[in-house]
C-alpha cells in the first residue's frame, strides 16, 4: 500500500488544495451552527471522495489487463490533457489587478444550511467537481494497475481520502481548539483564498496535468 500512496500523494494534494470548498467550510464556521455544519461538511467531503474513488477503483481493477495496460495509458493521457485545459481556464479566470474575486452564487446561501445540506454540498464538491473528479479518477486508475489485494485497495482509498480531506478539516480543527478566537484567522484565510483561487488552481492543475500526460505517454510507448 505504501507504493500506492507514494504514487498518488501528489494527486491527493491536488484534491486537498481546493480553495472554494475551504472557503465554504470557513463560511460555515462563522455561523451559529459552526461546529455541527463544519463537521458534517468534512464527513460529506470524505464520503464523496471514497464513493468516486471506490467506483473507479472497482472498474479499473476488473478491466486492467496488465500492470501498464494500454487502456490505463490512454486514461492517464486523457485525464492529463483535461487537467491542462482546466489549468488554462482557471488562469484566464483569475482576477485582474484591482479587481475583486467573484464567489459562486451558492455561497450566499450557506448561512441557512443545516448539517444535511452541508454534508451534501461537500460530497458534490469533492466527488463531482471536475478537478477533483479527474484527480481522484487518475489516482484510482493508478492504484488499479498495481495488482493490490482488495484489503490493500480499501486501505489505500481510506488513506487517500483522509489526506485529501486535511485542508477542509483543518479550519474545523482550529475552531474546536481556539473557539471564538479562530474567527480572525479563518476570515483572513477566506480573503486570501478568494483572491488567489484561480492562480493557485491553474498552477496546481498544470503540474499534475503534465505529470499525467507524461505517465500516459510512457505507458503507451512501452
Amino acid at each position: 500500500m505504501g507504493e500506492a500512496l507514494g504514487q498518488t500523494l501528489a494527486l491527493a494534494l491536488g484534491v486537498a488544495l481546493s480553495p472554494f470548498p475551504i472557503i465554504a467550510v470557513i463560511l460555515m464556521l462563522l455561523t451559529p451552527k459552526a461546529r455541527i455544519n463544519g463537521t458534517a461538511f468534512v464527513a460529506g467531503w470524505f464520503v464523496g471522495l471514497v464513493a468516486v474513488g471506490g467506483i473507479v477503483l472497482a472498474v479499473g481493477s476488473q478491466t486492467s489487463d496488465s500492470p501498464t495496460s494500454t487502456s490505463s495509458g490512454i486514461v492517464k493521457l486523457v485525464l492529463g490533457l483535461l487537467l491542462l485545459l482546466l489549468a488554462v481556464r482557471n488562469w484566464q479566470k483569475r482576477p485582474k489587478e484591482g479587481e475583486g474575486a467573484q464567489m459562486p452564487k451558492w455561497m450566499s446561501a450557506i448561512d441557512s444550511f443545516g448539517p444535511v445540506k452541508a454534508a451534501g454540498l461537500a460530497a458534490l464538491l469533492s466527488g463531482l467537481n471536475p478537478k477533483n473528479l479527474l484527480l481522484t479518477a487518475a489516482a484510482a486508475t493508478t492504484v488499479a494497475e498495481l495488482g493490490l489485494s482488495t484489503g490493500q485497495e480499501v486501505g489505500w482509498l481510506v488513506a487517500f481520502a483522509v489526506l485529501a480531506s486535511l485542508t477542509v478539516a483543518t479550519p474545523v480543527g482550529i475552531l474546536l481548539v481556539l473557539g471564538d478566537r479562530a474567527d480572525a484567522i479563518l476570515s483572513s484565510w477566506k480573503v486570501w483564498l478568494a483572491q488567489n483561487n484561480s492562480a493557485v488552481m491553474a498552477v496546481l492543475l498544470l503540474v499534475v496535468g503534465v505529470k499525467l500526460v507524461g505517465d500516459g505517454i510512457s505507458i503507451l510507448a512501452a
